[in-house]
């Protein structure tokens, strides 16, 4: 682990313009679980606060699924910009609890939302949603798509352990939504879109964040669930320090690509893992608290869910809005990791 964050793996930059935000949209299950409610597993309410800047989190219940989640995101999103499923050509899903290994989820959801269109997962664990922003920039930038659909899902509570009282306080369920258009004006298309983006991987930490039992390396017996290796398990001291640095410098380089100054960023949206993470890049940058985007006090860690969710919080309350720039920073298991400064 010391030569992980001593000596990163580089990440690639990339640019793609030519499209805006054109809506957004969320889904939370109706379950509010509050520290209080976890004292029945030992977990201490205030230590959660303290340590995690939790306050409550929500859980699926039983008959809900993420393929439920999303689906419930991207109708909201309908909702809100008055778009028919029939416009979308493109959906693309992050998620790493998807409802099954066969079919995609993206599928499901695709059914759900009436959407002909192609559609696919992308899996980068709590990076998810940013991968799956840079890919659908791709086909939209190229002209291949219009109207892509990009949705952040994930239902931690089916893959965290009830009984790990380290780990099962800090995740909640939840998606986000996003509707990018392209634009065929080619002045304002130049202007608008990820003005830079940044991807890493670093499968040297493939270890720190792992569910064993999930797959063809080790399928499913009884013999694995007597020991819980059906659920995930984390090195949170880890994960914590290695994203505390990389979180500060992938930001510091991707807003240098893009030509811009930290001045220049209207708003922070980072992964909400640990508020205590947001706090240590917030004061490394020297950025004031009302410039960073933070929900993790009522959602816990949505994982892929994390960054549209706050994406969709300031653009409904106007802090964001048709021709800001933020900058948003994934990261989690794989160890993976992406960046992107975005003009709406």
């Amino acid at each position: 682990m010391s030569e992980i964050l001593t000596a990163p793996r580089a990440s690639r930059f990339g640019r793609t313009t030519g499209f805006r935000l054109l809506g957004v949209g969320h889904s939370v299950p109706a379950e509010v679980v509050t520290n209080e409610d976890l004292a029945r597993l030992g977990c201490d309410a205030q230590w959660i606060l303290e340590r995690t800047g939790i306050r409550e989190r929500r859980h699926a219940p039983a008959w809900m699924a993420t393929s439920d989640l999303a689906t419930a995101a991207g109708r909201d999103l309908f909702r809100n910009t008055g778009i028919s499923p029939a416009d979308v050509d493109l959906l693309v899903l992050g998620t790493f609890t998807p409802d099954m290994s066969i079919p995609s989820t993206a599928c499901i959801v695709q059914e759900g939302l009436g959407i002909e269109a192609p559609a696919m997962d992308v899996t980068a664990a709590c990076a998810g949603f940013v991968y799956a922003l840079v890919t659908a920039a791709q086909f939209v930038g190229s002209g291949a798509s219009r109207h892509a659909l990009v949705i952040g899902a994930d239902t931690n509570s089916r893959v965290v352990d009830p009984e790990d009282v380290k780990t099962w306080p800090l995740f909640g369920d939840g998606a986000g939504a996003v509707l990018l258009e392209r634009i065929e004006d080619p002045v304002e298309a130049g202007e608008r879109g990820l003005l830079s983006f940044s991807l890493g991987a670093d499968g040297r930490g493939a270890g720190l964040l792992v569910c064993p039992m999930s797959g063809s390396r080790q399928p499913v017996t009884a013999e694995g669930m007597a020991r819980r290796e059906q659920f995930m398990r984390m090195d949170g001291r880890a994960v914590f320090k290695w994203a505390i640095r990389l979180a500060e410098e992938n930001l510091r380089a991707v807003i240098k690509a893009a030509g811009l100054t930290l001045d220049d960023i209207d708003c922070f949206v980072l992964h909400q893992a640990n508020l205590r993470i947001i706090e240590a890049t917030r004061a490394a940058l020297g950025v004031s608290a009302d410039r960073f985007a933070v929900n993790i006090d009522r959602y816990g860690n949505t994982s892929s869910g994390s960054i549209p969710l706050a994406i969709d919080e300031a653009w409904r309350e106007g802090r964001v809005g048709p021709g800001s720039t933020i900058a948003v920073c994934g990261f989690g298991g794989g160890l993976a990791w992406g960046s992107a400064v975005w003009r709406l």
